[in-house]
């Protein structure tokens, strides 16, 4: 295939629109509705949390969405990301698979998150917005709305899941170093945080609680907006560029996936590599194989309900269709902690839903295996998260070789592992254990539903 450096360097390469499958789709998602209502929401509904701009591409129905040229002008920092062939996996593994995987992890924040963090902090400041309340769970998104609110001169505000801000100190000193203020959630600077804390003094955390604390500031507060990285329509729309660059880059190698994998947790980095290659297939008929990769500790879409829920464990949130385990599931305090979260994205819920896409779930030593195996073949240490896609690519391309047969597949290897090197140092000791889930509490998580009324 082509040099990844030259193509890195040519900057016509670059999408110059995000790629919205909503235009695609056989049929349209379900409506967010209102909690109250009951009613689907409007954009005045969504105001108080996000500016206009980004509400109207939430709801938006059209195929391309252009990226701002100051938006595109950060992404020529690092992006066209490179795209590698793992020829010494390849050979480790002895198969005849061909294994792609498009390298998000040389951007300013190690991750893919920066697609979206600087999409989102561009569009509040052109509404004058001066804040922004986030959550962040391993850290990679707070990191990179940090990065990308230090660009634009707003100020962030962090609520990071307790047991992942106490496992990553570095990723809440990378996150200062660009200015941001970083808070264990649950805490005590908001009314739901001291609630958790009063009834679970020792909480590990989660990211529904963490989104939580921080929509609870954006929607007090007429100077602070609310950002989220993953699970909405418009941060999925972001993350495209990595599936689009991908195509071009395929094409550049004479190639073209029989199977795209990706992990996930909300969604994003998925859909990000995942979508455009859906829509490929659902307008010009180019088959692929599409692949979800999630934890079994945290299994929204192989063990979840499709099911109207909150996005948030304190019910601040609109309801959205999902595959949930319920607002009120507790996962444990696995290494992943960006897949720590209850539902997954209403888009990728309804993919799954029209049988576009298949998943599978995976407990985290095993992933854990299949990232040193990658970083002993390939030399580059994968973030948790990532070590499941890096997992799922493994397993298909051991099945290529137990049928004989060659087949292209392509992952997204969204992070770097660097600041998670602690999960390493546990997995090497043999103290990384594989978590299970109370199946008695997700029972009363999905026991507890909210009510919706027929017909919606």
């Amino acid at each position: 295939m082509s040099d990844p450096i030259k193509y890195l360097l040519d900057e016509s390469k670059l999408p110059k629109a995000w790629y919205n499958l909503a235009a695609d789709l056989p049929s349209p998602p379900p409506p967010v509705l209102h909690p109250g209502t009951m009613k689907p929401v409007g954009p005045d509904d969504l105001a108080p949390l996000f500016p206009m701009s980004l509400i109207m591409q939430e709801v938006s129905t059209e195929r391309e969405i252009e990226i701002p040229e100051p938006v595109r002008e950060v992404y020529r920092q690092w992006r066209p990301t490179p795209l590698f062939r793992a020829r010494r996996l390849e050979k480790a593994l002895e198969t005849p698979a061909r294994i792609y995987y498009k390298y998000e992890g040389v951007s300013p924040a190690g991750s893919h998150k920066p697609n979206t963090a600087v999409a989102q902090a561009f569009y509040n400041k052109e509404a004058g917005i001066r804040k922004i309340a986030t959550e962040t769970g391993a850290g990679q998104w707070g990191s990179s709305l940090a990065f990308a609110g230090a660009l634009f001169g707003i100020e962030v505000l962090v609520f990071m899941v307790r047991v992942s801000y106490d496992q990553k100190p570095y990723r809440r000193a990378f996150m200062e170093t660009f200015g941001a203020r970083c808070i264990a959630s649950p805490s005590n600077e908001t009314h739901y945080g001291r609630q958790v804390l009063a009834a679970t003094p020792d909480s590990n955390g989660s990211l529904g609680i963490a989104i939580s604390e921080a929509v609870e500031i954006a929607a007090t507060r007429d100077d602070t907006k609310y950002a989220l990285g993953s699970v909405l329509n418009h941060v999925l729309l972001h993350q495209t560029v990595i599936g689009q660059e991908a195509i071009a880059q395929l094409e550049m190698a004479d190639d073209y996936p029989d199977i795209v994998v990706g992990c996930t947790g909300g969604g994003s980095n998925f859909a990000g590599i995942a979508f455009p290659f859906i829509g490929a297939k659902l307008r010009h008929g180019r088959n692929v194989q599409v692949l979800a990769i999630e934890p079994a500790a945290c299994p929204s879409l192989t063990r979840g309900k499709y099911a109207y829920d909150f996005g948030d464990t304190g019910h601040m949130t609109p309801l959205t269709k999902m595959h949930t385990l319920g607002s009120t599931f507790m996962p444990p305090g696995f290494h992943a902690g960006g897949l720590r979260y209850h539902g997954m994205a209403p888009m990728v819920s309804h993919a799954r839903e029209l049988g576009l896409i298949d998943a599978r779930a995976y407990t985290q030593r095993a992933c854990f295996d299949a990232g040193v195996q990658f970083a002993r073949a390939e030399g580059i240490v994968p973030a948790p998260e990532a070590n499941h896609a890096v997992r799922g690519a493994i397993d298909e391309a051991i099945r290529c070789r137990e049928e004989g047969v060659s087949r292209a597949i392509l992952f997204n290897l969204c992070g770097h592992g660097h600041f998670d090197m602690q999960a390493y140092t546990d997995y090497f000791a043999g103290r990384l254990i594989d978590q299970t889930y109370d199946e008695n509490e997700l029972a009363m998580a999905l026991a507890g539903l909210p009510t919706v009324p027929a017909g919606v």
